[in-house]
């Protein structure tokens, strides 16, 4: 049995995290369900309906959790490290919407030197 990783600090955490959603798809499902987030969270404050914020779980992670079982085929990075893995989904979705993703996924091998997905022959 492996021995399970520790991190010591976000930042050594984040490149794990963009290897764990190295599938485009599975970082679109992330990117809608924070969209969604943001949406209840909007939706309840202009409807003073609170309530709402109960979504917030089902909205960001239904999405998500989608993304990892169906199409990068592994599991949530929030089941071992959730709250490194609730604030890397923000960074990415930020970093996503600036155009600043791409060298992260880059530095942490999830694509090639020329910002091209990496395959079985072009990782190492």
């Amino acid at each position: 049995m492996a021995t399970e990783r520790r991190f010591q600090s976000l930042k050594e955490f984040f490149p794990y995290y963009l290897q764990e959603h190295s599938a485009r798809g599975c970082r679109v499902l992330h990117y809608i369900g924070s969209t969604l987030v943001l949406a209840v969270i909007g939706l309840s404050v202009y409807l003073q309906n609170y309530w709402l914020l109960f979504l917030m779980p089902v909205a960001g992670y239904g999405f998500a959790w989608v993304g990892h079982f169906f199409i990068e085929k592994n599991k949530p990075a929030t089941f071992k490290y959730p709250l490194y893995s609730l604030i890397s989904d923000w960074i990415m979705y930020f970093r996503f919407l600036t155009g600043t993703l791409k060298r992260p996924l880059i530095e942490a091998g999830v694509l090639d030197a020329r910002g091209a997905p990496r395959t079985a022959s072009t990782a190492s």
